[in-house]
């Protein structure tokens, strides 16, 4: 999304060279950064147990469940995912407008309902945000159908990221897959910021040829938006990139909504 929310969560962020924090100290304090060091180098499974103490050490700290609801959504722990960041909402309740990680959980959880609201909320938060819209509608398809979704889709006026206002309008009906293929490329971009936005045009017209049916097509785009080499791209958001890497393990049918083990 275009909010770097997880950049500014948290005053407890070191910088890298601090990153080796005593395995002995189990303060709140050392357990959040050494979870931070685990996130920032894809280690999400250390990140999940640095998370467990820290939360073990102090339950009532909020931040500690935001970042393990990041880190289980990333592990493809859905359910889980949703519960940490219930939990999170829960402690501190006037983050809830802001919280668009929760939403997408939701969505893949299979809570659409929830998921929508979630989405409605934060547009009262950042209201110039595509990419809340067409989650929103993604939420609303599976009770609703695409055509009552879109007549109800929330109005985005300017989101300057090209091309998300031609992915909205593709979602509105009135752009084509190829048009968002083509605006991708205004402006004559480097290699590297074209990359970036094909990035997001693959994945919402993966998400888009999903949601009406046509599979092959779907699987096609989806694949492209999470292929490996695009991790860690500096025009990408990282945590979208999972969420593109999670959608392809759901199409492929490895993911499993269920509590894990």
């Amino acid at each position: 999304m275009s909010l770097l929310v997880f950049a500014t969560a948290i005053c407890v962020l070191v910088p890298n060279q601090q990153r080796a924090i005593a395995a002995e100290d189990d303060s709140f304090e050392a357990a959040m950064q050494r979870a931070v060091a685990h996130v920032r180098a894809r280690e999400f499974k250390g990140a999940i147990e640095d998370l467990d103490a820290a939360i073990k050490h102090d339950a009532e700290q909020a931040v500690a469940y935001y970042y393990r609801g990041r880190v289980r959504f990333q592990l493809g722990r859905i359910k889980e995912s949703v519960a940490d960041f219930d939990k999170y909402v829960s402690l501190k309740p006037s983050i809830e407008s802001r919280q668009w990680e929760r939403g997408i959980a939701m969505y893949y959880a299979d809570q659409f309902k929830r998921g929508a609201d979630q989405f409605e909320l934060y547009q009262t938060f950042h209201d110039n945000d595509v990419e809340n819209s067409v989650w929103r509608f993604l939420c609303m398809t599976p009770d609703v159908g695409v055509k009552k979704s879109r007549e109800v889709m929330l109005p985005i006026k300017n989101d300057p990221r090209i091309p998300m206002m031609k992915i909205f309008e593709m979602y509105r009906g009135t752009a084509t897959p190829q048009d968002v293929l083509n605006d991708a490329k205004r402006g004559d971009p480097s290699e590297e910021t074209l990359k970036g936005r094909l990035f997001y045009a693959h994945l919402y017209l993966g998400l888009f040829y999903e949601v009406t049916g046509k599979e092959k097509e779907a699987s096609k785009y989806i694949k492209l938006a999470a292929d490996k080499s695009l991790a860690g791209h500096p025009g990408i958001n990282s945590y979208m990139w999972d969420v593109a890497r999670i959608h392809e393990m759901k199409m492929n049918g490895k993911l499993k909504v269920s509590k894990d083990k």
